[in-house]
């Protein structure tokens, strides 16, 4: 082999080996086509000549939500099924509100790091990293706090009046994985004796779990 095949070789293997989707923009915009049958990863362009300023518009956080609900907390999504033009960014946001006493149940963003930034009121947040180690702290108004990626997380409101906080995430869909809902509305179910086992509890008190957080038709 000579030196130049040799050398085409070790650049090509280079080259292949550190390859992958790349991040960035191949043009000014890709704003997403959400109606489109196409399946890939994140969603496909609309034609330009039909996007318009809406596609990079939302209104959803003008005004506080209303959390009536079991856990006292509501999310709205500024993510790209809400804002198109988020398409192929790596960004969005969200916003939550609270009731007093409300949570947002411990829960994981498997595709970004967050950052939260408190709007009105006083919350306890934490993360646990994979040691089981609880990293916690109480925020207030005009602060903000950062879950890694990936890492199981909550909030909770201590205060006495509603509470809220504006959410960013490095991802266009971050996804969200409710730990209690994943493992307990799971469909198809996961078995009684698996959720026993792992919880060390009978599975008389799994299956009350399972009616209680099982979706609502």
């Amino acid at each position: 082999m000579g030196a130049f095949q040799f050398l085409f070789l070790i650049t090509f293997a280079l080259v292949f080996s550190s390859s992958h989707a790349d991040p960035d923009l191949l043009q000014d915009i890709c704003v997403a086509d959400l109606s489109s049958g196409v399946k890939m990863n994140g969603f496909p362009c609309k034609n330009p000549s039909t996007i318009g300023a809406d596609d990079f518009f939302f209104a959803g956080f003008a005004q506080p939500s209303i959390p009536n609900n079991t856990v006292g907390s509501l999310v709205t999504a500024a993510n790209v099924e809400k804002i198109p033009g988020l398409n192929t960014l790596g960004v969005s946001m969200s916003r939550i509100d609270y009731a007093p006493g409300g949570v947002n149940p411990p829960h994981t963003h498997p595709r970004a790091t967050e950052m939260v930034f408190v709007l009105e009121g006083q919350l306890e947040v934490g993360f646990l990293t994979t040691s089981n180690k609880l990293i916690s702290k109480v925020i207030k108004k005009g602060e903000i706090f950062v879950f890694p990626k990936g890492l199981v997380h909550f909030q909770k409101n201590i205060g006495w009046t509603p509470a809220a906080v504006i959410t960013a995430f490095n991802s266009q869909f971050p996804g969200t994985q409710s730990i209690a809902a994943t493992l307990f509305a799971a469909s198809p179910t996961i078995l009684n004796d698996v959720l026993s086992k792992a919880f060390q509890i009978n599975t008389s008190e799994v299956e009350k779990i399972k009616l209680k957080l099982k979706p609502k038709k």
